[in-house]
């Protein structure tokens, strides 16, 4: 799905440069989970964003669904992440002023849908996170582990193949955020492509790979058995 060689990303002022990423060599295929984690400042959300399309990379090749997209311009990069990725933040990010419908129709409105279409994509996904009796609600009528929900159907209502997802549970507390990562696995079975960032051991574990940043550089990546995945899955239900 994608490929990087040699990314990396230099940050320069007047008198400091600082090396984000330092030569990241990165495969992920289709259906993968994968957990980046390693310590506050190593290059996580830097990687994350590089990976999202919403920075570039100083050096160095990106390859998208066999593509090589370093370089291009900003509308078209645009255009393929509108189509291939869909975000979850720490934070949320959803609108107060929009109810749960509407701040998930949202990410609908780029695409040029039909209502009626619309209509029935939002219906669907709110099913699917089980947040539709909630529809109508505002985000402050909602628990953190329900805006998670409501931040996972606008990430997912557009199809995208992929999903980005940025320390997904760093607000919520630990059932919550379990009841979050659950979510995320039953995405990822179901064949959606998963990225995330995290702090959390436990929460990397529901990961089929996880990779290690220190100082910018993947310093060591490993992958887990299907045993162990088919097991954690028993143990979490």
């Amino acid at each position: 799905m994608l490929q990087m060689h040699g990314i990396t990303k230099v940050y320069r002022t007047s008198d400091i440069q600082t090396t984000a990423l330092n030569n990241i060599n990165l495969e992920v295929n289709r259906g993968e989970f994968i957990a980046i984690m390693g310590p506050s400042g190593c290059g996580k959300s830097t990687l994350l964003n590089i990976l999202g399309m919403l920075d570039n990379p100083t050096k160095g090749d990106y390859m998208f669904n066999n593509e090589n997209i370093s370089g291009y311009s900003e509308s078209r990069l645009c255009d393929i992440r509108k189509q291939n990725i869909g975000f979850i933040f720490q934070s949320f990010n959803l609108i107060d002023e929009l109810s749960v419908y509407q701040n998930i129709e949202l990410a609908l409105l780029y695409h040029n849908i039909p209502s009626k279409d619309r209509k029935k994509r939002v219906e669907a996904v709110m099913d699917r996170v089980g947040i539709a009796h909630r529809a109508k609600h505002m985000p402050s009528q909602l628990s953190g582990g329900q805006q998670q929900r409501v931040a996972v159907a606008r990430a997912v209502v557009g199809d995208q193949p992929l999903i980005l997802a940025d320390e997904p549970t760093g607000n919520l507390d630990s059932a919550h955020g379990q009841e979050v990562m659950e979510m995320l696995q039953r995405l990822n079975d179901e064949g959606t492509t998963i990225i995330m960032v995290t702090h959390s051991q436990s929460h990397a574990d529901y990961a089929k790979r996880t990779v290690n940043l220190f100082d910018g550089s993947i310093v060591t990546q490993s992958r887990r058995i299907e045993q162990e995945v088919a097991e954690q899955k028993t143990g979490a239900m």
